[in-house]
């Protein structure tokens, strides 16, 4: 009571406690010690995680579709326009390489007839045949060419020598004439001093008469003489005349073969070039009834029907079916901003989710995201697709956990392409600032695929 043993002290503050309600205000609440002590572990909690490693990503939308364009979803079009006359499939049917979609009948008049290849068959062969008399003539007309050539050759020989002869003779007549110019010379001096001496009574009236006689044959003769050589003149004029005759008619033969020569090129070159047309419009006709039957180009599903029914018209060109490859290389297409791309590189790996595949997403930290499957980069476009962004192609990661089977192209997916390792504190002060992420190490040159051969991985 009087405070003075250790006990009493004691008792002394219970009994003052008790007594003073003021002391019980004042006094903390447990409950709030509690909500201090967590509040103050979460604090630590957050001050530890803000230096947790995070990895860096790009994240970007998309969708599924196929590595390689063949294996794409494509639509089968008409390559001629045409009735439909039977359905060889149904939507949803499985087809392989070559089966008959549908059976088309023939929309234009120009192709009507039914034995419209036989008939350019025959057109065919009598073009040939008739190339082949061209080619005859041709032929005949070349050795005929030779034939007077040679003819010519031998006239003109002929003709030579003909004047030749002439000239000889000629030459002959006028050595005779100028013989007898000089023995008519003599004779009429001696039959002047034969006058002489008759005058004077030296000799007889028969001498005189001899010597007249003679003169006279003299003078017929060099008179015969003179025509020879009038005759020989005129001999040289005719054969020189024959020999230019020769010329101008062979000539005018050569010349006429010649031309009918070069006519029945002209005619060789047109058949051929009709032969040519009429051969391209066989082989036309030949593809287009090929044509009448739209096969399949490859193994796949008929997933869509453009046009329905019999009797409805397609034209050139126009899309028939769409038909979906059988076993595709599937891959993912994500469309990522252009302030990301210098970032990427070809073999980044890239996690994915896809629609239908729900997952507790924790983009940092992919070794504990649920639902997502690995990737890698194998295509960067060179150029922006829509709204500005790039394209990547995302294939499986063969090192990850397969793909699900059940995924169809077109269906949506969401992909991070995973970077560097960095803090927590610096990935969130890096979001805050809008500043995109950084790179330890330069990204790799090969952006754009094999830049070698040409040839790529598919």
């Amino acid at each position: 009571m009087l405070g003075i043993s250790a006990n009493d002290s004691n008792i002394d503050d219970k009994i003052y406690k008790q007594k003073l309600s003021s002391s019980e205000v004042l006094l903390t609440p447990r409950a709030a010690k509690v909500l201090v002590f967590w509040l103050l572990g979460f604090f630590l909690l957050f001050l530890i995680t803000l230096f947790l490693p995070w990895q860096q990503n790009i994240q970007a939308t998309g969708d599924v579709t196929a590595l390689r364009p063949q294996d794409r979803p494509q639509t089968v079009e008409s390559a001629i326009a045409g009735r439909i006359i039977r359905w060889g499939v149904a939507e949803g049917q499985f087809v392989h390489k070559g089966d008959t979609i549908l059976q088309l009948a023939e929309i234009k008049d120009k192709f009507f007839d039914p034995e419209l290849l036989t008939r350019l068959e025959e057109q065919l062969q009598a073009k040939k045949s008739g190339l082949v008399a061209y080619n005859s003539k041709t032929v005949a007309l070349n050795s005929q060419i030779a034939a007077l050539t040679q003819g010519l050759q031998l006239s003109l020989a002929k003709a030579r020598n003909k004047l030749q002869q002439n000239q000889y003779k000629l030459i002959s007549d006028s050595t005779d004439f100028e013989a007898e110019k000089i023995n008519y010379k003599v004779a009429t001096d001696q039959l002047k001093r034969q006058e002489e001496l008759y005058k004077k009574g030296l000799v007889p009236l028969t001498a005189l008469e001899t010597r007249r006689l003679k003169f006279q044959e003299v003078s017929a003769k060099i008179t015969s003489s003179e025509n020879k050589v009038l005759a020989a003149r005129n001999e040289v004029l005719n054969a020189m005349i024959e020999l230019n005759s020769l010329r101008a008619e062979y000539t005018d033969k050569i010349s006429k073969s010649q031309s009918d020569l070069s006519s029945a090129f002209g005619s060789v070159a047109e058949g051929q070039g009709d032969l040519s047309k009429l051969t391209n419009e066989y082989a036309n006709m030949k593809i287009r009834n090929e044509q009448y039957f739209i096969i399949a180009p490859q193994d796949g599903y008929i997933v869509k029907a453009m046009k329905t029914g019999i009797g409805e018209t397609i034209k050139e060109g126009e899309a028939v079916v769409m038909i979906m490859p059988n076993n595709p290389r599937v891959a993912v297409a994500l469309y990522v901003k252009a302030m990301d791309v210098p970032l990427l590189s070809i073999g980044r790996k890239v996690r994915l989710q896809f629609e239908g595949w729900p997952a507790l997403q924790f983009s940092g930290w992919p070794s504990v995201s649920v639902g997502t499957f690995g990737g890698r980069v194998e295509v960067i476009d060179a150029v922006n697709s829509k709204d500005g962004k790039y394209r990547i192609l995302v294939s499986p990661d063969p090192e990850d956990e397969p793909w699900p089977m059940q995924i169809r192209q077109g269906s949506g997916a969401l992909g991070w392409t995973m970077l560097d390792d960095v803090p927590i504190w610096f990935e969130i002060w890096r979001q805050l600032n809008g500043f995109p992420p950084s790179l330890k190490d330069k990204p790799d040159d090969l952006i754009y695929g094999d830049k070698g051969s040409g040839k790529g991985e598919y």
